[in-house]
């Protein structure tokens, strides 16, 4: 299992690769649904239990995306709290790219299932929609037939139809739900490449300085978390010593409610500052007291940011966490 989390982790520092990998799952996992788990009822309900195989996980999905995302939590943590509240657009653009990186898994789900064919066949032979059900069974003989018995279809016993009238109408949805399916992976794939290629065509930032800033906020969300932990169990470590040995604790600096809520806010673009990060920002920004400690240059911090580019969506570490 940790081999699994630490293969995850490797790969989820190339995002595109990243996403790859997600839909690669997603998809694995849709097989696996389909064929142990999916069985049309072959009645009434066929529309009904098809869409919701078909739609239901794919919703599941998108949600998990957003409650896995850190940039999510980033941005809702606090929020209804904060006198200083992020202004609308920004609180949407960061929703936007949130959604962006949630929508990879249940696109994946239902461009496999309809690829696959068994969720929409047995939503569509349970429709009542009598256009459609001519257009399906056609001027055969069968036609009143296949009009009434049309739900008992995948099941492929159970009707008068004949079998040769089933095949066709079968493959006819199949034929349907895989052109669906491609439809909707082309579009996906077109929409990911206009967005990428509007993101790094109004980019600020060079194609190298981009890639370096990328190994900084891996790294640095890396070790934010580790160094986190590290710093939480000495505290813990002090806490305990002092409370079992009844003697006055050690002094250990942790920083205040106002820092952690600066450097947890979402990162802000400007072209006339050099940060890689709203920690990045922090650190800059600090000064030494008379007494040693560090306080935050308030005039620095307040100057007005730029639009944030969307080629800089990663710096709020918009991806899972795993």
């Amino acid at each position: 299992m940790d081999k699994f989390k630490t293969a995850l982790n490797i790969a989820n520092k190339q995002t595109n690769f990243g996403f790859g990998l997600v839909a690669l799952l997603t998809a694995g996992g849709e097989q696996i649904f389909s064929s142990v788990v999916f069985s049309c009822p072959c009645n009434e309900l066929n529309f009904l239990y098809g869409m919701v195989f078909l739609l239901v996980p794919a919703l599941a999905l998108l949600l998990l995306g957003y409650i896995l995302s850190k940039k999510t939590w980033k941005l809702l943590t606090g929020l209804c709290q904060r006198r200083a509240k992020l202004c609308r657009w920004r609180r949407l653009a960061a929703f936007v790219n949130i959604s962006i990186t949630a929508l990879v898994a249940p696109s994946s789900w239902i461009a496999v299932a309809l690829l696959n064919g068994n969720y929409y066949e047995c939503a569509m032979t349970g429709t009542n929609v009598s256009t459609y059900i001519k257009l399906l069974c056609g001027d055969k003989n069968s036609l009143v037939h296949c009009q009434k018995e049309l739900y008992r279809f995948p099941c492929g016993t159970g009707s008068s139809v004949p079998q040769a009238d089933i095949k066709d109408v079968l493959l006819t949805l199949r034929a349907q739900s895989q052109i669906l399916g491609w439809l909707l992976i082309t579009s996906v794939m077109l929409s990911n490449l206009l967005l990428i290629c509007v993101a790094r065509c109004t980019s600020p930032i060079s194609y190298l300085q981009l890639k370096f800033w990328r190994a900084y906020a891996q790294e640095e969300s890396n070790m934010i978390d580790s160094y986190s932990a590290k710093h939480a169990k000495e505290l813990a470590e002090r806490n305990l010593k002092s409370f079992f040995n009844q003697t006055l604790p050690e002094n250990i600096i942790t920083p205040s409610n106002k820092d952690w809520e600066k450097i947890s806010s979402l990162y802000k673009f400007n072209t006339k500052d050099h940060y890689y990060s709203t920690l990045h920002q922090y650190v800059e920004n600090c000064q030494e007291t008379s007494s040693g400690m560090m306080r935050m240059d308030s005039v620095k911090s307040s100057e007005p940011a730029d639009n944030n580019p969307a080629v800089l969506h990663f710096v709020d570490d918009g991806r899972m966490v795993l």
